[in-house]
C-alpha cells in the first residue's frame, strides 16, 4: 500500500495556521500539482483562497476532529485520489487522538506549531496540557505577532520542557524572523567522571540519555531511583526511574532505565535507591527496536526517598 504524506498545522484559534497554509500552497515549490487533501479541523476568520493557487488539484473538506473516523479518512483519500494531505488541526484537541485515527498508509512527513506570542504564555498556565500535546511532537515552533526586542526567554523555556530538538522561530511584527540559537547547558556534567544527577533533574537527564543514548556510551551516572521490576527479567535487571510529569497530572508516567544486576530479584518494588552504573546505547524490547541506555550497575544501595515523589521539566 502506497505511503500518503501529512502535513499537520497545529496550534489554538487565530494563531496563524490558515495564512501559513494558505502561503504555502501559493508556492509553486509546494504546490507543483500534486494532488491534495486540504483538511480542516478548525475554521477561523481567515478563508482559503483556491484562486491564487499556481495549480488548482487542491481539495477541502471541513471535518470534526473530535468524530471523524478511519473510514471517512480513507475514503476522502479514494474520492479525490489525494497524493498527500495538508491538515489544519483544531488546538482544542489532543493531536495524538487524531494521529490514532489516520488510515496505516498515512505517514506524518510534518508537524509544525503556530503560537500567538501574546496568548501562548496564558495558554500555557491555563491549558498546559493542550500546549504540551502540540509542542511534543513538532518539529518546528512558530512564535508570531512578537515586537521586535521581546523577551523570547519565556517561550524558550516552555517549548525546551517540552522537546530539546525543536526548531524555534520567532515571527516579528516589523517582518523579520529569527530562528532561536539559545543553549541550554545541562545541570549536570556529562564529562565528569561520574555524572551526579540531582532529584530536580532526573527528568531532564532521562529525557537527555533517551533522545542522545550513543552520547552517554561508556560512561557512568550517579541517581537517585525507585525501583521497577521487569517481568521477563527480574532475575538480572530492574529499572530504576521516576515518577514524572511532562504538563498535569493526568500524564504523570513512570519513566525508568532498564539496568543490569546480579541481585535485582531481591530489590523490593517501588523502594527509593541510589543507583551508579554505567551506561550502553543498546536495543532492547523498552526501545521498540531502536538504540537507548542500557545500565549495569556497580552498586545498588537503599535511599531516602525523595523530597518530591514526581519528577518535573
Amino acid at each position: 500500500m502506497q505511503q500518503i504524506p501529512v502535513y499537520a498545522f497545529t496550534g489554538f484559534l487565530d494563531s496563524g495556521k490558515t495564512k501559513f497554509i494558505q502561503e504555502t500552497l501559493e508556492d509553486e515549490r509546494f504546490n507543483a500539482g500534486e494532488r491534495t487533501l486540504l483538511l480542516v479541523f478548525e475554521e477561523g476568520e481567515e478563508e482559503y483562497d483556491f484562486s491564487t493557487y499556481p495549480n488548482q488539484n487542491v481539495y477541502l473538506e471541513v471535518l470534526d476532529q473530535q468524530t471523524v473516523t478511519t473510514k471517512e479518512l480513507q475514503s476522502l483519500v479514494k474520492k479525490y485520489r489525494a497524493q498527500r494531505i495538508v491538515a489544519e488541526l483544531n488546538g482544542m484537541q489532543l493531536v495524538g487522538d487524531l494521529y490514532a485515527r489516520f488510515p496505516e498508509n498515512w505517514v506524518v512527513a510534518q508537524e509544525v506549531m503556530f503560537a500567538d506570542s501574546t496568548t501562548f504564555l496564558t495558554y500555557n498556565a491555563n491549558m498546559r496540557n493542550l500546549v504540551m500535546d502540540k509542542l511534543c511532537g513538532a518539529q518546528m515552533v512558530v512564535f508570531n505577532r512578537l515586537k521586535k526586542n521581546a523577551d523570547i526567554m519565556p517561550f524558550h523555556k516552555v517549548v525546551r520542557a517540552a522537546n530539546r530538538r525543536m526548531d524555534i522561530l520567532y515571527d516579528y511584527t516589523d517582518g523579520t524572523t529569527q530562528f532561536d540559537d539559545i543553549e541550554d547547558p545541562l545541570p549536570f556534567d556529562i564529562n565528569a567522571p561520574v555524572i551526579e544527577v540531582g532529584d530536580e533533574d532526573y527528568a531532564l537527564w532521562y529525557r537527555d540519555v533517551t533522545e542522545e543514548a550513543e552520547k552517554y556510551q561508556g560512561k557512568t551516572v550517579r541517581f537517585k531511583a525507585q525501583v521497577a521490576m521487569l517481568r521477563k527479567e527480574r532475575n538480572n535487571m530492574f529499572a530504576p526511574g521516576r515518577f514524572v510529569m511532562t504538563c498535569c497530572v493526568d500524564d504523570i508516567q513512570f519513566l525508568g532505565i532498564p539496568c543490569h544486576y546480579a541481585n535485582a530479584a531481591k530489590l523490593t518494588s517501588r523502594s527509593w535507591v541510589m543507583v551508579e552504573a554505567t551506561i550502553s546505547a543498546e536495543k532492547h524490547p523498552l526501545y521498540q527496536g531502536d538504540l537507548g541506555p542500557v545500565l549495569t550497575a556497580l552498586s545498588v544501595a537503599p535511599a531516602e526517598k525523595a523530597e518530591q515523589d514526581v519528577a518535573m521539566f
